[in-house]
């Protein structure tokens, strides 16, 4: 039982540090939602993004959550007409970053509620482990 409640707690961890790095990630695409390039047709900030993996924990024997890498959305800049900025092309035209503030809301509550959740896993694991030892005292 002790090691069913400890794999528990390994897995939630996991699950745990891979969405703070997710909402690390989602905080800085949010920061960055007004940042273009500073010289005249340079790329403005691209949204990052997470994709997460299955990794075998070797030692407990089990399939945890990690992050398998950090990339950079490709989709298309849009672009504003504004002349008078150091960005601008030679039409007048400023790259955007590619940051969509409602998406990425609606991805940091997602992050936030799977963070949750494996807080309440954790939360009620440690009761058990400690109504345990109790039982045993």
């Amino acid at each position: 039982m002790g090691a069913d409640l400890t794999s528990s707690l390994r897995v939630s961890a996991a699950g745990m540090d891979a969405q703070t790095s997710r909402i690390r990630v989602i905080a800085e695409n949010l920061a960055n939602q007004n940042t273009t390039g500073s010289a005249p047709g340079a790329e403005a900030y691209r949204r990052r993004t997470v994709s997460f993996q299955n990794r075998l924990d070797k030692a407990a024997g089990l399939e945890t959550v990690s992050v398998r890498r950090v990339g950079r959305d490709r989709s298309e800049q849009p672009l504003r007409y504004d002349p008078s900025n150091p960005a601008a092309d030679k039409s007048g035209y400023v790259k955007l970053p590619n940051v969509n503030s409602f998406i990425e809301l609606m991805d940091m509550r997602d992050a936030e509620q799977s963070y949750s959740a494996n807080l309440n896993v954790a939360a009620t694991t440690r009761t058990m482990l400690n109504r345990t030892l109790d039982l045993l005292k």
